[in-house]
């Protein structure tokens, strides 16, 4: 599957329904952080021009500016996703007769393992990204809608943890303690933030459903 940006919606969702190996749950992550992307520019548009809200107006607008950015970066690593996967796949098709094959095909997979792990963490960087945003919109921004920035930051929250295991269900294949333990310690902080975002954009809808 190639260039996510050029399939409907209708057409993705089959794909991914399918039996086909990408895309898969890395690439839907992927769009999941769209969405959210998607929907923290729709709050920012529903702010910015309205003069209830001149005070954030231009805080406003660089935020759907960083909204649109971070949108078509997630499309982008959707498809960088499942090219990763495949060329990890294309890793267990190597010859394994002799010694040496077999070292050089586990080597192989080790590297293969490690690019279908860093796609991930992109991803899960990307959305952490996101959710600052929301979180921010939802705090600033018209609170006619910020049940909707809420609902951004829930979907960057689960592109971001869906990417966790993507990672970590690589790292079981790469053959480097070394990375792995960075790795890991480096979704760990990715984590520890998001769920305090989380919780922010909760209870900003809290507070206007509350008040």
């Amino acid at each position: 599957m190639n260039d996510i940006t050029k399939l409907s919606m209708r057409t993705y969702l089959e794909k991914l329904a399918s039996d086909a190996p990408t895309p898969g749950g890395g690439s839907a992550s992927a769009i999941a952080g769209a969405l959210a992307a998607a929907l923290a520019s729709m709050v920012a548009n529903l702010t910015i021009g309205k003069e209830k809200f001149s005070a954030c107006e231009a805080e406003a607008v660089e935020l759907e500016a960083q909204a649109r950015e971070l949108r078509g970066r997630m499309l982008e690593l959707s498809d960088e996703d499942a090219k990763v996967f495949q060329a990890f796949m294309a890793c267990y098709k190597l010859p394994k007769r002799t010694e040496e094959e077999k070292w050089l095909r586990k080597q192989y997979i080790s590297a293969a393992a490690k690019n279908a792990a860093n796609v991930p963490y992109q991803i899960a960087e990307t959305a952490l990204q996101i959710l600052r945003m929301t979180v921010r919109l939802g705090k600033i921004g018209n609170p006619n809608v910020v049940s909707d920035a809420t609902v951004s930051a829930l979907l960057a929250r689960a592109a971001l943890r869906g990417s966790v295991y993507n990672v970590l269900i690589n790292l079981k294949l790469t053959a480097d303690p070394t990375y792995n333990v960075t790795m890991e310690t480096k979704l760990d902080v990715l984590q520890s933030e998001a769920v305090e975002l989380e919780r922010q954009a909760i209870q900003a809808t809290a507070d206007v459903i509350e008040a």
